[in-house]
């Protein structure tokens, strides 16, 4: 299976103050085309400045220092991905919401309360899918005799090729020029609303014709992460990615949400998923691999079965062994210590001072994460020859 997105050896880090938070420390995980992945371990270990590196959209005082992010739209071989690091800002700005679309932990930040959910939705439609727009365009005027009878690629693609080509002008030049298409501008409209609809019914939303007309303020929490999900497959991305997705929803609404992931993933109207979570139960519910970080660092990698039946790394058992058990008979164990300032890191493996099996050597230099099964891969010198 090929991978839609190949991290190495990704390093972050935030200057402050206080000094130089090394927020992340050779970040490196694979998300594979049809899978679901899941990025776990504990508050400020460094799940979100993972993702949002991968966007890059990391906010000041952050830089993303060094490493490579490769990401393939396509099931073509690994050759023919792009290292995202390397690309300029306008070209970000086309693969962010086109390609990648991503979910935030808070719908009340990410939705506008003065704009209707149909107007959300249909905003991110028009936004993103201009060339969608252009072939509607196209196509009535190839019906009124405007236009001669060419398909939208013959007309778009020696466009595509100019640097400074620009869709959204062209087609506000294209509204100008054509008389008999003034009044497009509200027929587009009305179809994106109609594809809000589309989106609502999709993710299981009861009458959505009347719920496009709703704002923010009249819906639950649980509907309007459903909204926020409908403006991020408003785009038909290839990735989505979920960012603490259900943290702030009660466990029944929480359960709809993961059904719904899985379930769209299924009917492969989203290709990929990487889900960033500190939720050990919504792992084991929805991904196919995880990866475990701690303090920056990812400690370990594999199958979804491979880590709660095997675990290899001492925080991954130490994290495991937290979790309250349906028939718990003895007492829930904690982790010792305290998750360290990443200001001043512990040099070696981080979770050394906190962990039982630390040897010498693990104060002093970060073991390579090697390959301990098929598919399961650990950073941990218990584990190296």
């Amino acid at each position: 299976m090929t991978k839609i997105l190949d991290i190495k050896d990704l390093v972050t880090n935030f200057y402050t103050y206080e000094g130089v938070v090394k927020a992340l420390n050779k970040v490196s995980f694979q998300v594979e085309h049809g899978s679901t992945f899941g990025l776990v371990g504990e508050s400020g270990c460094g799940k979100s400045v993972t993702v949002r590196s991968i966007m890059q959209i990391v906010q000041s005082p952050g830089l993303v220092e060094s490493g490579k992010i490769f990401f393939s739209h396509s099931n073509d071989a690994y050759d023919n991905s792009i290292d995202l690091l390397k690309q300029s800002e306008n070209f970000m700005q086309s693969i962010r919401g086109n390609e990648i679309s991503m979910i935030f932990q808070e719908p009340n930040s990410a939705l506008n309360p003065i704009m209707s959910i149909g107007q959300q939705i249909a905003e991110s439609y028009i936004f993103h899918q201009k060339k969608e727009i252009i072939e509607k365009i196209l196509k009535i005027g190839n019906e009124e005799n405007i236009f001669p009878r060419v398909s939208v690629n013959n007309i778009l693609k020696p466009l595509y090729k100019l640097a400074n080509f620009n869709p959204e002008s062209f087609f506000l030049k294209l509204l100008k020029k054509v008389p008999i298409l003034k009044y497009w501008d509200k027929a587009i409209l009305r179809t994106a609303i109609a594809k809000s609809v589309e989106l609502l019914g999709l993710l299981g939303i009861p009458n959505p014709e009347r719920i496009v007309a709703q704002f923010p303020h009249n819906l639950s929490g649980g509907m309007k992460q459903r909204v926020v999900i409908a403006i991020a497959l408003a785009s038909n991305p290839v990735l989505l990615i979920a960012d603490e997705a259900t943290s702030n929803l009660d466990v029944t609404v929480q359960a709809q949400i993961l059904d719904l992931l899985n379930d769209l993933k299924k009917r492969d109207i989203i290709s990929s998923i990487l889900l960033i979570t500190h939720d050990l139960g919504v792992v084991a519910e929805t991904c196919d691999r995880v990866g475990v970080m701690y303090a920056g660092n990812l400690c370990e990698v594999g199958e979804v079965r491979q880590i709660f039946k095997n675990p290899k790394h001492p925080y991954t058992k130490a994290l495991l062994g937290s979790v309250p058990k349906a028939k718990q008979t003895d007492i829930l164990k904690s982790i010792a210590g305290n998750v360290p300032d990443l200001v001043n890191p512990p040099s070696g493996c981080r979770f050394h001072p906190r962990c039982e099996n630390a040897m010498e050597k693990c104060k002093q230099n970060f073991p390579d994460i090697s390959k301990v099964d098929k598919g399961h891969f650990v950073a941990c010198y218990l584990y190296l020859n």
